[in-house]
């Protein structure tokens, strides 16, 4: 090796050892963050030892089907596809730019028929060489970015966080697609009950129209008795009806949810009952911790904050070692000899001089998207906060609310067996009848339906905190009676 290109590569390595990064400090914008949450102050801590493991939160709620349907979710759902697809997408992508660390070789081999001009200037071999000629050519050629400024280190950075922040978009579809149907089936168990309450009642004022008509007929109740039976009876038939309907929607649902043709799904009703479970609530600063959502745009901040010093590494020169050598001749025979052999090494020091500003206006860019990424950040951090405050809510609320509705409903039950005996006995007119069976009907589907409520916001609040949790001594909180 020369002197002139010995000291090439002594320059090389001095500037190597001495390359630094143009990259900024990462900083994740603040976001306030309470001691506790305000809602769960009635919620008393139970015992850490109750702990559910991360991929099966759901079997918390006691119910094979649920546990089943999830499974066939994972398994079948194309949304789910879908989102593991757009990772494999961002890992090949993060793939591709972990290569920029490394030299490129390529290999090239010609072989090919020339002519030249006779009025060539500078002929090859003078005015007497031939016109036709053959050429052959065996070469490899290897350059390599000497990463004097951070450019590819931040690239390779802002990659890595990216295909970081695509996995934990790809955990925050999946636990919203499993919340999706837990909730959806936590609704249709609710619809089940009330059909069958529904069935129930309809045989009930089917009874109270047969005791009407035969005073009707004995003469001892009126046509307007009789009507009001009627009406009773199809009212309720009617508000089956319009369940059943509802029932039909959600099962559609949950049939695309697990990848199923609607025509050919189906679930049949189930009264069995279905846990409230108890949910780990935790401390509102685990929360920055378990969701995958936060991790996703917490990660995207710092892709955004490494794109800044790819953008400002443009602003320095460009160094890069390039080395060329192999086989030239015009005769295949004895090609590969040492008279025919070539070579070219050394670097290249590349700089823009001047550029109309693009550089300036990049780097403005870059910088736009990192401050967009850390509004982004703090606005799902403040939605979470605001989701497990709101189910939580919900769940407190809902308690007192059940326990109310238990005592009016004990109150309409009694009103009713009152005016049923009042008008057996003649003391009542049967709109007393109609009003006490009115007001009983609605405390008993309001009472179905907040216990299906309890159990839809529990899912959410699930789905809040991050999904299930692993085996950590996270303090639980007590589920209302």
């Amino acid at each position: 090796m020369g002197k002139p290109v010995a000291s090439a590569w002594g320059l090389v390595l001095c500037l190597t050892l001495g390359a630094c990064s143009q990259q900024p400090p990462l900083k994740i914008p603040s976001v306030p963050v309470a001691s506790a949450y305000r809602e769960a102050a009635a919620w008393a801590p139970a015992q850490a030892t109750d702990t559910l493991p991360r991929e099966a939160w759901w079997s918390l709620y006691g119910d094979a089907e649920l546990n089943r349907l999830q499974q066939r979710l994972i398994a079948n759902s194309p949304d789910v596809a879908a989102a593991l697809a757009r990772y494999q997408q961002s890992r090949a992508v993060t793939e591709q730019i972990n290569a920029s660390q490394f030299p490129t070789l390529g290999a090239s081999l010609n072989s090919q028929r020339d002519r030249q001009s006779e009025k060539r200037p500078l002929r090859v071999l003078g005015p007497l060489s031939p016109n036709d000629y053959s050429s052959s050519t065996l070469g490899l050629d290897l350059e390599y970015e000497v990463d004097l400024w951070g450019r590819v280190r931040s690239l390779v950075a802002s990659g890595q966080a990216q295909d970081q922040a695509a996995q934990a978009d790809l955990e925050s579809a999946r636990l919203s697609l499993q919340a999706q149907l837990a909730d959806s089936y936590m609704a249709l168990r609710g619809l089940d009950r009330d059909a069958a309450l529904l069935n129930e009642t309809e045989a009930a004022y089917g009874k109270a129209l047969a005791l009407v008509t035969r005073r009707h007929d004995g003469g001892l109740a009126s046509g307007l008795d009789l009507a009001r039976a009627q009406a009773q009876l199809e009212a309720t038939r009617s508000q089956w009806q319009q369940s059943q309907a509802q029932r039909a929607l959600i099962e559609h649902a949950i049939a695309s949810l697990v990848g199923e043709s609607a025509s050919s799904f189906s679930l049949q009703p189930n009264l069995s009952d279905i846990a409230l479970p108890r949910i780990p609530v935790g401390l509102p600063s685990h929360l920055l911790q378990r969701r995958a959502d936060i991790a996703a745009v917490e990660r995207r901040v710092a892709a955004s904050n490494a794109s800044v010093g790819v953008a400002q590494a443009a602003f320095f020169p460009v160094l890069t070692l390039s080395a060329l050598g192999g086989y030239q001749s015009s005769a295949l025979g004895n090609f590969l000899s040492v008279p025919n052999g070539f070579w070219a090494i050394g670097p290249t020091l590349f700089l823009t001089v001047f550029d109309g500003g693009r550089r300036n206006a990049e780097e403005a860019r870059v910088r736009a998207v990192l401050d967009e990424s850390g509004a982004k950040y703090r606005a799902v951090v403040l939605g979470a906060f605001q989701q497990v405050e709101d189910n939580l809510a919900l769940l407190q609320r809902y308690d007192a609310a059940a326990r109310s509705e238990a005592a009016a409903l004990a109150a309409a039950q009694r009103a009713l067996e009152l005016a049923n005996s009042r008008y057996r006995e003649g003391g009542a007119s049967y709109l007393e009848v109609v009003a006490s069976q009115t007001t009983a009907l609605q405390a008993q589907r309001s009472a179905l339906d907040l216990a299906t409520h309890q159990r839809r916001a529990s899912v959410q609040l699930i789905r809040a905190l991050g999904g299930g949790w692993s085996a950590t001594a996270e303090p639980l909180a007590r589920a209302p009676e």
